[in-house]
């Protein structure tokens, strides 16, 4: 299991929102790039990216930086955020990125999504996001008619390996994870998946750890490392150990 730091963009800054709310937006760091380098310093081994601004249609936005970012580190990014056709996908393969989350598009159309699948393979990951365990789409501002385990079952037979789920009443809340939830979604669908929201401790984290049987592979944190609840050095090494 590894530890995977979050940089969420928006407007080329750092910046973390509670439950999915543009409106309850917090700025923590000027520079991405200068950010991306530190976790790897601190030992990261994979650099999460949401781009924000793509999620609400504006995905030129951030480009050029997501690019900066990725050729700045030696280590791995995925990236997700508004990628809803196979050229936002392949931009970011261009740009050096090494694995994409697809959201939206799974729910909206997925004969495509299969064939985007079939093309892209274990470098396409599902992102599911539920909130009282309702898939929310669209940058989490609809929600579907799907709960999270029916839409996990879904990717499992379009071909998807790995699942990042979040729990978006727990995402930015500091409130901890939804420990059922991450291991019922491992469980169900038998894939690998990266649990992210609420994460707010070491201690949280050492809870996630013990789901690594179940299939759990990586946590996303990220509003708890900008607040210095979370060092990436030491959650790093709890997971190593």
């Amino acid at each position: 299991m590894i530890f995977i730091p979050a940089i969420d963009i928006i407007e080329g800054k750092c910046v973390r929102l509670q439950k999915g709310n543009y409106q309850k937006k917090i700025q923590y760091a000027e520079s991405p790039v200068d950010t991306a380098r530190s976790f790897q310093d601190q030992g990261a081994r994979l650099i999460h990216i949401i781009d924000l601004d793509a999620a609400k249609g504006r995905a030129q936005k951030n480009r050029d930086l997501i690019g900066k970012i990725a050729g700045s580190v030696d280590i791995p990014v995925q990236v997700g955020g508004g990628v809803r056709h196979r050229n936002n996908i392949t931009a970011l393969f261009d740009l050096g990125i090494e694995r994409v989350i697809l959201g939206t598009i799974i729910v909206k159309n997925p004969s495509y999504t299969e064939e985007l699948v079939g093309e892209f393979g274990s470098r396409l990951a599902a992102g599911i996001d539920a909130e009282n365990g309702i898939v929310r789409i669209s940058g989490w501002t609809e929600e579907s008619v799907l709960s999270s385990f029916e839409l996990g079952q879904t990717v499992k037979k379009m071909g998807f390996s790995i699942i990042i789920y979040t729990d978006i009443s727990k995402d930015g809340m500091l409130e901890g994870p939804d420990i059922t939830g991450i291991k019922k979604m491992a469980l169900q669908t038998g894939l690998e998946v990266i649990a992210s929201g609420g994460i707010s401790s070491i201690e949280d984290i050492k809870a996630v750890k013990h789901l690594e049987e179940s299939g759990v592979v990586g946590i996303i944190s990220g509003k708890a490392i900008y607040e210095g609840r979370i060092s990436v050095k030491e959650a790093c090494e709890v997971l190593l150990n």
